[in-house]
């Protein structure tokens, strides 16, 4: 059981502001604790709200992790089970936006469909575990472009000619490299935020989530490489790496004439982007930048710039 600090310490990291705060604190059940008093729990959490933390609440970091969480979810229901994400699943904090895009994926290989499936459902629960661990502080779903902005990418990728279209719903194939751009961003997204979560009940969390989705980053290269697309993911690969700054670390799924399907530095560690590179990357631009891409009207929460690559 955890002690009455650790838990106001646990909301008060959550929570973007006070009045999140004060909501967290009486949804735990701990504005009327005998022993302690309503008054001095919340005022505990107000002292430890007022001072410096030196970057981005725990809560922010957390719903800056929603907003990724909301595009996957988003791209791979509607591409296995044709629809998106339920209504209940995307109100909350700034502007709810819709979705534009997604169909069902023709899938032809049964194994590719059940791990399509396996791949939606962690997604979608993503999504529902941080709605709830961030309570009245999390964002709505922001506006998402799961449609033109592949064409985008893979226009810059150089997979298709500046007049062509690319449709990541047409066959399994393209599907597969659509999901190639989210997985990889998503596992350096979550390592790259480790340092900035002070809350270890959320740091595991994210970890877990982590852990999750390299899994599907895994089952995605490891899928892309057995059908032979390997020139495909190396210019996405290029094309990632020329929108997040100038270093060299994004790697395709073969390199040095070997498989490659464990993207890792020379200590076997997975390397990590920051937040404003990653939106770099969900923006499509190597610019500073608040919206664009996959996000035409920016994420929702309180880190929302890219970064200036440039």
């Amino acid at each position: 059981m955890f002690g009455k600090k650790t838990v106001v310490d646990m909301i008060t990291r959550s929570a973007e502001n006070e009045a999140d705060r004060r909501s967290f604190l009486r949804s735990a059940g701990l504005a009327g604790m005998g022993v302690v008093g309503g008054a001095t729990v919340l005022g505990a959490a107000s002292t430890a709200a007022a001072a410096p933390t030196g970057g981005p609440s725990d809560g922010a970091v957390l719903n800056f992790a929603l907003n990724l969480e909301y595009l996957e979810a988003e791209f791979y229901s509607y591409a296995v089970f044709g629809c998106g994400l339920d209504s209940s699943l995307t109100d909350g904090k700034g502007t709810r936006g819709g979705v534009t895009g997604g169909r069902r994926v023709p899938f032809k290989s049964p194994a590719i469909r059940q791990y399509a499936r396996e791949i939606a459902n962690d997604e979608i629960d993503h999504v529902r575990f941080l709605r709830s661990a961030l309570g009245s502080a999390k964002v709505a779903r922001p506006k998402i472009d799961i449609q033109g902005s592949f064409t985008a990418a893979a226009r810059a990728a150089g997979l298709i000619k500046a007049n062509q279209t690319f449709d990541p719903y047409q066959n399994e194939n393209n599907f597969l490299l659509a999901a190639f751009i989210f997985e990889d961003v998503g596992v350096t997204a979550y390592k790259g935020a480790a340092p900035l979560i002070s809350n270890k009940t959320y740091l595991e969390a994210a970890a877990g989530i982590l852990a999750v989705e390299a899994y599907h980053a895994a089952i995605v290269r490891t899928n892309l490489y057995a059908k032979g697309l390997v020139e495909a993911t190396r210019r996405i690969s290029d094309a990632r790496d020329s929108l997040d700054g100038a270093s060299d670390l994004d790697q395709g799924i073969r390199r040095r004439g070997r498989a490659n399907l464990v993207p890792t530095d020379r200590n076997g560690i997975a390397f990590s982007r920051s937040a404003a590179q990653v939106l770099n990357v969900v923006y499509l631009t190597p610019t500073q930048a608040t919206k664009g891409g996959f996000f035409p009207a920016g994420v929702n929460g309180e880190i929302r710039q890219s970064g200036a690559n440039g």
